[in-house]
């Protein structure tokens, strides 16, 4: 196959069409009869895994909490197909049909993207839970998010990498995804860094949405011995099995993409040992709150919480601490109540925002052992 080059997308004429559709709600000075929050995350398609991880911490904070400003909570859920053009429309929907004054999403930058720019039109204030990009936030008074930027997760694999000693490297990213053209950049500038050179990676290379045939890129990375993969787990799991199959002895490292059941199933023997970064670990729960959720988790669902649970917890909770701040269903009040936000008490830790809407946070480092991901280390901005 060939090796894309292209540059990506991020604006398209569609998209440009429903940000125009989208119009600023009329705050009214009587509270509504029930407070509609929306969300949009991927139920299908190839990222569908990581929103439904998601939407298991949302419900279970919902079961907890569905009430604010003494109303009862409606939550009007939209799939976005793991689409950016359907992101953007189903956003649109929850604004001009549902009325929503706050929305919850979504898994997948280049989704959030997407939609982001349909709700800073109409200025509905978006909480995210896991869209790692800065490009979702960047010149968005109305985004914010619960996780840590990808900078930052980039800076913390080349670290790891640095500190194993480990002086050849090759990136191979989707180019097609906002996510991982980010992630590799930022990798390959944290690697400058660190390392005071760029003569230890070896190959930097690209593939698309789509592409299930890996031997090109794979190929030029061969003398690298590990392979950074910023990505989603479906082509990380596929690239790393056909490595191996291709006769590649190195390590992998990736990002928290990476965190789903399928990395396993269809990676299988390919995947041991390989580390990534994320957002939370089941196993070493940081304070009382957070082992109280990994407990409520377990007995609600039969398993325990993925980093994605518990983000999707911590983004519904804000979101209701954020109305309850402001005292109005107003979404300028409300967005202003988000951007107030400091030492948040969160399951996935303290959650102060930025001035860009951001939330500063330590990352989990994982590692697959065994046939499933295992806590490996704590790293702090």
């Amino acid at each position: 196959m060939r090796i894309k080059t292209f540059p990506l997308l991020t604006t398209t004429l569609l998209l440009l069409g429903l940000i125009l559709t989208a119009c600023s709600p009329k705050p009214t000075a009587t509270l509504p009869s029930e407070i509609i929050i929306g969300v949009y995350e991927p139920m299908t398609g190839f990222q569908a895994e990581g929103g439904q991880q998601t939407m298991q911490g949302i419900n279970l904070a919902y079961e907890q909490d569905s009430s604010a400003l003494g109303l009862p909570v409606r939550l009007v859920l939209m799939d976005n197909r793991s689409d950016r053009y359907e992101s953007a429309s189903v956003v649109n929907r929850l604004i001009e049909q549902e009325h929503v004054i706050a929305i919850i999403g979504s898994y997948g930058s280049s989704n959030a993207i997407a939609g982001g720019a349909v709700a800073e039109a109409a200025g509905i204030p978006v909480m995210g839970c896991s869209p790692t990009s800065p490009l979702v936030t960047t010149g968005r008074d109305y985004y914010f998010r619960v996780s840590y930027i990808d900078p930052f997760q980039a800076r913390v694999m080349a670290q790891y990498a640095v500190d194993q000693e480990i002086s050849r490297i090759a990136i191979i990213y989707n180019i097609t995804q906002a996510y991982s053209v980010g992630l590799a950049n930022d990798f390959r500038q944290s690697w400058l860094e660190l390392t005071g050179s760029a003569d230890g990676i070896v190959a930097t290379v690209a593939y698309s949405d789509g592409d299930e045939d890996f031997t090109d890129q794979i190929t030029l990375s061969m003398t690298a011995e590990a392979i950074y993969i910023p990505g989603y787990f479906g082509d990380a799991a596929r690239l790393m099995q056909q490595a191996r199959d291709l006769g590649y002895t190195g390590r992998f490292l990736g990002s928290d993409g990476w965190e789903a059941p399928e990395l396993l199933s269809i990676g299988g023997e390919a995947v041991e040992g390989a580390v990534f970064s994320t957002h939370f670990s089941a196993e070493v729960p940081d304070s009382p709150l957070a082992q109280q959720f990994v407990t409520q988790f377990e007995a609600r669902y039969g398993e325990p919480p993925s980093a994605f649970a518990a983000l999707g917890y911590d983004a519904y909770r804000l979101v209701l601490d954020s109305i309850e701040r402001a005292q109005s269903a107003d979404p300028a009040a409300i967005r202003d109540a988000m951007a107030a936000t400091r030492n948040f008490a969160g399951v996935t830790g303290s959650i102060t925002i930025d001035d860009s809407g951001n939330a500063v946070k330590n990352a989990v480092l994982m590692v697959v052992r065994d046939g499933a991901f295992e806590f490996l280390a704590l790293a702090k901005p």
